[in-house]
């Protein structure tokens, strides 16, 4: 029964998972920059995402989601990147290497938080795998998380390891699921259903033409903003609204990457802003919440075994690297609403159960404050 439902979840199209519709195609048009075509984090050429969704019963709701930067050997054809700590309440396994190097070696594999040992070592098999790694024996796998053990049995650790390398297997460039799927199965946000969500952006020619995508597992709280409308409040549905309570806590994990090129040092800087497009939307990255972020470029990638003890590149200058931060705020500001907006009701583990975002009410609240193009 699991893997049935796994495939009915991937079949359904990404654009109407369970009939729910995009932010952006109810309306609701976040920043001024144009989108990609699909309005994904695989705009960015080559990028491609895999997933793997787990519900089966009342007990579990998780899954993997799998980000590859390109369709090569990523270890030995390693690509530009850095990571920002918003708040360090997490794991991100493999960090400490990016942050020395400045570049990742391996697919991104987000989780549930138990789940992240069982992720490394799938993707460690994965990396030894590959053709032209036969005498490889140091691998960095790089594995973020979020807790979602509200809804989702988590100590009952239901991630396998052939998910994870069925995840990586089957990802490919074109529209990425959102919502209830893979690593945001059973995650919670802004006290509504979250999940995985995407977006990107692409920058007009006399600013490069380069693209920004980005996706997003949410799971964390505050009060909710959409494209500047106090929904939280409005609703009155927030962090602290009666009592102190932990309903603010859990974790985000931002994924970002672009064809500009870019070195670690302004990917780091780059990433910081992602913080920005958190906090547009009401999030407040509280004492219980891991909230990082990993930006990679698909550009100027670092050969494993470089011939020459030097390598040509060319990088972005600082003073043209503002239009690709903007880019960056606006696409996880939505990727962040859109993982709402495709989201739908759960009842999870231990009779828990996490309504939807409440669609009708909060295009009414768009509409009130003029913030509603259709």
């Amino acid at each position: 029964m699991k893997h049935i439902l796994v495939l009915l979840v991937l079949a359904i199209g990404p654009e109407m998972v369970f009939g729910q519709t995009r932010a952006r195609q109810a309306g609701i048009e976040i920043g001024v920059l144009p989108t990609g075509n699909l309005n994904a984090i695989t705009d960015v050429v080559g990028v491609k995402v895999g997933q793997v969704t787990l519900h089966e019963g009342s007990e579990i709701h998780t899954g993997v989601t799998a980000i590859l930067p390109h369709d090569g050997n990523v270890f030995q054809q390693k690509v530009p990147a850095a990571v920002y700590v918003g708040n360090g309440f997490g794991k991100l396994m493999g960090s400490t290497q990016i942050e020395e190097l400045g570049n990742l070696e391996t697919p991104i594999i987000l989780t549930n938080t138990l789940s992240v040992p069982t992720a490394a070592e799938a993707l460690i098999d994965w990396t030894l795998g590959q053709k032209g790694n036969e005498t490889v024996r140091s691998v960095n796998p790089v594995v973020g998380e979020t807790n979602d053990g509200y809804l989702n049995n988590i100590r009952g650790r239901s991630v396998t390891k052939q998910q994870i390398l069925n995840a990586l297997a089957q990802s490919e460039g074109g529209k990425v699921s959102e919502g209830n799927v893979g690593a945001g199965s059973g995650t919670v946000c802004f006290g509504y259903k979250g999940g995985i969500g995407t977006s990107s952006r692409v920058l007009p020619g006399k600013f490069g033409g380069y693209t920004i995508g980005v996706l997003v597992q949410t799971n964390f709280g505050g009060v909710l903003q959409v494209n500047g409308v106090p929904i939280g409040e409005e609703l009155g549905q927030y962090a602290f609204k009666d009592v102190l309570d932990k309903s603010s806590d859990g974790s985000c994990m931002i994924v970002i990457a672009t064809d500009a090129p870019l070195d670690a040092r302004n990917l780091k800087r780059l990433a910081k802003r992602a913080m920005l497009g958190l906090a547009k939307t009401g999030g407040i990255a509280s004492n219980g919440s891991g909230d990082y972020v990993i930006a990679f470029s698909t550009v100027n990638r670092v050969l494993h075994e470089s011939p020459q003890p030097t390598a040509p590149a060319t990088y972005l200058h600082n003073d043209y690297v503002s239009p690709i931060f903007m880019a960056a705020i606006e696409a996880t500001e939505e990727a962040i609403i859109n993982s709402l907006f495709m989201a739908t009701t759960l009842e999870g583990s231990e009779g828990h159960r996490v309504e939807a975002l409440p669609r009708e009410k909060v295009l009414a609240l768009m509409k009130k404050y003029g913030r509603l193009k259709k």
